[in-house]
């Protein structure tokens, strides 16, 4: 058993295809609307960024959904053995099959960004991996029809990615970027991910104040600002 251990709770990655990763708790972490009540993690693969954020907003309810069957049953396994198990709950539907009569005040993802690369031999790790930008259009329009007035979608991305997805939401979908965090690696080097945040109405809501973010101070040392983002996480911190 593969067993990633936070400080309140613990997330079995078994039979999950996409792991605890830096970019998925990171947006566990920044991800925010001001006092969200309901929350929609969209992919949730080991149910991580949903548990995180079951754990910074107390009165929130949280649905999770997976199209992956095997993954969200072990969501559904680490939601039930958290503190939070009244506030979570897995689904194991594709977001094109999902119905809900509820607006949301978040909605997460950590989707999978591989446009144009070669796909894996294992179909598991294609589906968690690989997409095209169908799946980002319907991912627009689903939150345009899910998202509360003031709700906000917010995404973690490959930078040239993140700028395709905030023009299509302009154009297409009337939505407009909220903010926007570039993550890199090093200070000196470029960015290599972006956390977008679109919404219908402006929001300031975040986490993190900066507009970029550094991970590491040097070479196995995380910065400052990691360290405190992730101290009500991370055992070691």
């Amino acid at each position: 058993m593969s067993v990633f251990r936070f400080k309140q709770f613990a997330v079995d990655q078994s039979d999950c295809t996409m792991k605890v990763n830096t970019d998925g708790v990171l947006l566990g972490a920044i991800a925010a609307t001001a006092h969200p009540r309901r929350i929609l993690d969209i992919g949730t693969g080991t149910g991580v960024i949903a548990l995180m954020l079951a754990q910074r907003f107390p009165l929130a309810s949280v649905d999770a959904i997976e199209i992956d069957v095997l993954a969200a049953q072990v969501a559904g396994k680490n939601f039930q053995g958290s503190p939070f198990a009244d506030r979570v709950a897995s689904y194991a539907v594709a977001m094109a099959d999902f119905e809900t009569g509820k607006t949301y005040d978040l909605i997460v993802s950590n989707p999978p960004y591989f446009l144009h690369s070669l796909k894996n031999h294992d179909k598991r790790k294609q589906v968690a991996r690989h997409t095209d930008m169908s799946f980002f259009s319907q991912l627009l329009a689903r939150a345009a029809q899910w998202l509360a007035p003031d709700g906000s979608l917010q995404l973690v991305l490959p930078i040239p990615l993140a700028e395709q997805i905030a023009t299509k939401a302009i154009s297409e979908y009337k939505m407009g970027v909220q903010w926007a965090i570039d993550i890199r690696s090093f200070d000196a080097h470029p960015p290599v991910r972006r956390i977008l945040a679109i919404g219908k109405s402006a929001n300031s809501c975040k986490t993190y104040s900066g507009d970029n973010f550094v991970i590491y101070q040097r070479k196995g040392v995380y910065s400052p600002a990691y360290r405190e983002l992730l101290q009500d996480f991370f055992l070691s911190f």
